[in-house]
């Protein structure tokens, strides 16, 4: 009886020991996937980079302010930029 326990025992430790060899290999394909798709899509972007396409500056007075009879000042500047392959 004692030595069939032990037996039992020693093949529920090795399917043990197969089943973490195999969670640990599916881990490090999943990581080294992961890590190829991460390279491919860096060096996929390196191959563009980003321009200024238009510059917007505004500057000028508003009317006055019925409160405090004073003029305004607007300023603004804005920029769009589009992809430009290198």
């Amino acid at each position: 009886m004692k030595y069939r326990t032990l037996k039992l025992l020693k093949k529920r430790r090795i399917v043990r020991k197969k089943i973490k060899r195999k969670q640990t290999t599916d881990r490090a394909v999943l990581a080294l996937i992961i890590g190829l798709g991460l390279v491919l899509v860096l060096l996929v972007g390196c191959s563009y980079r980003m321009v200024p396409n238009e510059t917007k500056i505004e500057y000028g007075t508003t009317e006055t302010d019925s409160k405090n009879d004073k003029l305004q000042q607007k300023q603004s500047i804005s920029q769009s930029w589009k992809w430009e392959k290198q």
